[in-house]
């Protein structure tokens, strides 16, 4: 049933968009002068192609998430299959990146081959700016207009033009990373809700590969941006200098300096400071070329400016962080006893499971040279077991969450008759007997030491701040958290710590009091 509906979903997308597999979407020319470059104009009908495609299946996303609230009790299923559709756009996307850097490519070559064309001709520079730029843009786009190209040097002028070429890539990378922050958003709630660890370590490989191509593109933007930002605001500056208006250069830099105090505000609080610097700085900038504009009486290029100006201003740009707390999906449970055989030829005892991630107690009942029969263990379970480096078999029961509970769990095995049950711990795979540990002595606590970065993640601050523990830093790229009053505490927050900054140093260390 859920096939038939994913399938008439898909159908009604396919109807309400007529023949996007049939025809290709008809593309125009970004520049003109671009129309006849044959390599140029298949790259745009490609990313047109991919767009339709993206849009296609971000319908179906669409449809899909009101399905799955209308019909819960098929949740796992359209998450699955949102998933998947999800990977699909994920991919499209990255296709969409190769195809924009090479468009970008092509049309920067171009505007720089046409400009050294008419500055090196020996044809009137008007003439050779009219027949180089079109009207249409010669007019609305402030930097094509002739005007600056007589009144800048040459190379500051294809510096200004390079710039200008660019936008475009700047502006695609910024609606990638808003397209990949939201996936990254209903990955994290999915993520919450998944019910097994398989489904889980999907969705966390999906949303790391995600952030890091997040990382790449912020960082792609910001090398792009301060080229930008750098460039037009120097050419303008000795534009406006040439002109005698030092009280619009005095402004545009009061303008900066509050751009990056906003920007410093927000540093915390953002997904990304490139793309909070990037929109805090373009309206700057945009704010910039209007004056430039308005002095000289361009009144085309400066509505268009105003146009650019009030979508800046319709933008959220402040994207808030998307944190994932790794799941461990640790299966803990109590210790209890059954006159009942629970273990028989048709189900043994099963093999003890062993966490890679997080941290689970346990107890161990007895070593022995063989196998044993579960009659051996007075009707205690859930029982485990393990071959161990010596060939020994090592029975255990129950698995804690804490050190008390396991305690206590030991001191109810010790009243049924055993012996010597010894409380063990996983930690991140690592096992550790205390019965073996030396207890700690008097007076002496732990504390948990960070190093290796000057800012933690909201979900470190909220694991550090759990309980009675204290964060604090203690110089520059380390923070000490604690204390603790018995080490199981503190390597228990650290290991959580560990799952959210793995890139991170942390240790547990004993002090003195």
């Amino acid at each position: 049933m859920f096939r038939k509906i994913y399938i008439s979903i898909l159908g009604a997308v396919v109807a309400a968009v007529p023949g996007i597999f049939a025809q290709p979407p008809q593309v125009e020319a970004r520049i003109a002068g671009l129309e006849a470059n044959e390599e140029y104009m298949s790259l745009l009908g490609e990313d047109a192609r991919l767009q339709i495609r993206e849009d296609s299946i971000a319908q179906i996303v669409s449809r899909m998430r009101r399905q799955l609230q209308d019909d819960p009790a098929n949740r796992r299923h359209y998450s699955q299959e949102i998933l998947e559709l999800e990977g699909r756009m994920f991919e499209i996307r990255n296709a969409k990146g190769r195809l924009i850097d090479r468009i970008n490519t092509i049309e920067q070559e171009w505007v720089l081959a046409n400009l050294s064309g008419a500055v090196h001709s020996g044809k009137p520079a008007e003439q050779d700016a009219a027949a180089a730029v079109p009207d249409s843009l010669k007019v609305r786009n402030l930097v094509d207009n002739i005007y600056l190209r007589d009144h800048l040097t040459p190379e500051d002028y294809a510096a200004l033009r390079k710039a200008q070429g660019l936008e475009m890539g700047a502006v695609d990378y910024v609606n990638r990373y808003f397209a990949n922050h939201a996936t990254l958003a209903a990955l994290a709630e999915n993520y919450e809700a998944v019910q097994t660890e398989a489904e889980a370590t999907e969705i966390l490989d999906r949303y790391e590969a995600l952030q890091g191509l997040n990382r790449v593109l912020a960082d792609s933007l910001s090398l792009t941006w301060n080229y930008i930002f750098d460039n037009k605001n120097y050419a303008y500056a000795r534009l406006l200098d040439k002109l005698g208006e030092e009280r619009i250069l005095s402004r545009e830099e009061e303008l900066a300096a509050d751009a990056a105090r906003q920007l410093s505000d927000l540093r915390e609080e953002v997904a990304s400071e490139a793309v909070a610097d990037y929109f805090l700085r373009k309206r700057v900038l945009v704010d910039f070329e209007s004056e430039v504009a308005r002095v000289l009486d361009l009144g085309q290029a400066l509505d268009s400016l105003r146009g650019v100006k009030t979508q800046l201003e319709a933008v959220d740009f402040r994207l808030p962080r998307v944190a994932v707390t790794e799941r461990f999906f640790l299966e803990y449970d109590s210790v209890a006893f059954s006159s009942v055989p629970k273990y028989t030829y048709q189900h043994p005892i099963p093999e003890c499971k062993v966490y890679s991630r997080g941290t689970i107690y346990r107890v161990l009942l007895g070593t022995f040279n063989t196998k044993r029969a579960a009659a051996t263990f007075r009707g205690a379970y859930p029982l485990f077991y393990l071959i161990d480096d010596a060939g020994k078999w090592c029975y255990y029961t129950g698995g804690f969450a804490t050190r008390e509970e396991a305690d206590r769990a030991q001191a109810l095995l010790k009243k049924h008759g055993f012996v010597r049950p010894e409380v063990v711990v996983w930690t991140d795979g690592e096992y550790r007997n205390l019965a073996h540990e030396p207890e700690a002595e008097p007076g002496v606590a732990c504390r948990i030491e960070i190093s290796g970065t000057d800012t933690l993640s909201d979900a470190a601050k909220a694991i550090a701040a759990a309980g009675d523990s204290e964060l604090s830093r203690v110089g520059e790229g380390r923070f000490v958290v604690g204390t603790f009053a018995s080490r199981s505490a503190a390597e228990q927050t650290a290991s959580a710590l560990r799952a959210v900054e793995p890139d991170l140093e942390i240790k547990v260390v004993e002090i003195v009091e």
